[in-house]
């Protein structure tokens, strides 16, 4: 080597970090590349081995930092990051499910995931069939059924499931449970306690609170459960940027106060809906008339700030849709989570087909605007 070594070559070579440096926030660890400081170590490397870093696909300091926060919050061992919440549904249905498999969704699924279920009946010969959460003799085992998928509440139209009784039922026939848990944020449900095997959740939601990161997680207790789910995320090339996991974990120290606080804005919000003239009924599973309203008060310890209502039958759609954008807090929107609040009306046929209300539903995302200014809001918009 040259005894001089130009400033461009020491512009690219890696710079030793600080020896001491302690902040109260994580660091930022962009890598695609890491390096080895033997060929010993290199050669032995392996991508399965979670206490290795050997490439940056796999994982970061800070993309294993925020999967440890998130699996000590489901008080779980292993967690794993998607770039999406539905991107963690399908890769999660893709680790489990091969050809010839069976898996039971309920009828009130996030829509996106019944149309995977759909795709993958069609192109991976998976067989899919679904049940209606609130009567249990819908749910029909076969031999090669594997998964069964439970949301709870579910999609819209709230619905709460007994998450106990079906897994208790779906362990009896030697298949899995996963629960999308996104609405109870890790907070409300303690999902593992009541028998689920995994975890799925949109931390685009909650956890980020911002509304301007997208990103997916899998919580599971089992470790052979994770190691398929780890094999199928790195086969197919899934990854996450380090600066999303940095933007969730400055949310997280928070999630658990602006959950709570939310929730009680939405109480108040939904009570009041319920006495408007215009309303039939207030779907919202801490309230008495929302179906699994017994089940929630047994099994949930809060509620999230979403929530649905159902218009009376001669409530024309052109006047509901009149009102939501006479709304001047509320912003047309779907993906929920951060400060502001949405407002999202549905035309029946958008609805799923256990759907059994005559009216018109609009669905609510109460943020952190002042209670008082949202009923204000909503009184002027309905009186139109």
């Amino acid at each position: 080597m040259t005894k001089h070594i130009s400033r461009w070559t020491k512009l690219i070579q890696p710079q030793a970090t600080a020896p001491v440096f302690r902040s109260l926030t994580d660091s930022i660890t962009r890598a695609s590349t890491v390096v080895f400081d033997s060929v010993e170590k290199l050669r032995k490397r392996d991508w399965r081995e979670k206490t290795q870093y050997s490439y940056g696909l796999q994982a970061t300091p800070i993309t294993r930092r925020l999967e440890q926060q998130l699996a000590g919050i489901d008080e779980v061992a292993h967690a794993l990051l998607y770039p999406s919440g539905l991107s963690a549904i399908c890769m999660t249905m893709m680790a489990l499910l091969k050809s010839g498999d069976r898996a039971l969704m309920p009828q009130n699924s996030y829509k996106p995931a019944l149309e995977m279920a759909r795709f993958m009946a069609q192109q991976s010969g998976v067989e899919f069939s679904t049940y209606d959460p609130q009567d249990l003799s819908t749910l029909i085992f076969t031999k090669n059924t594997r998964l069964v998928w439970v949301e709870t509440p579910g999609s819209v139209t709230m619905e709460v499931a007994d998450l106990p009784a079906i897994a208790a039922l779906t362990h009896k026939h030697g298949a899995l449970v996963a629960v999308d848990a996104t609405w109870s944020a890790g907070i409300a449900l303690p999902v593992f306690r009541l028998g689920a095997d995994l975890s799925v959740q949109a931390l685009t939601k909650y956890q980020s609170g911002g509304s301007d990161v997208m990103m997916g997680a899998v919580t599971t207790a089992d470790e052979g459960i994770h190691d398929k789910l780890f094999e199928a995320r790195t086969i197919f090339g899934i990854g996450v940027s380090p600066e999303d996991c940095y933007l969730i974990l400055r949310s997280l120290p928070h999630l658990n106060l602006r959950y709570h606080a939310q929730d009680q804005s939405a109480r108040k919000i939904a009570a009041w809906l319920s006495q408007h003239s215009d309303i039939e009924r207030v779907l919202h599973p801490a309230f008495e008339g929302c179906p699994g309203h017994d089940i929630w008060r047994r099994d949930f310890s809060a509620a999230a700030s979403l929530f649905s209502v159902v218009f009376r039958a001669e409530i024309t759609q052109e006047k509901i849709d009149r009102s939501v954008e006479s709304l001047k807090l509320f912003r047309l929107g779907v993906s929920w989570g951060g400060a502001v609040s949405l407002v999202l009306p549905y035309i029946r046929d958008q609805i799923h087909s256990g759907y059994h209300y005559q009216g018109s539903l609009v669905r609510f995302y109460i943020g952190l605007e002042d209670t008082d200014d949202l009923i204000e809001d909503i009184a002027q918009a309905f009186s139109l």
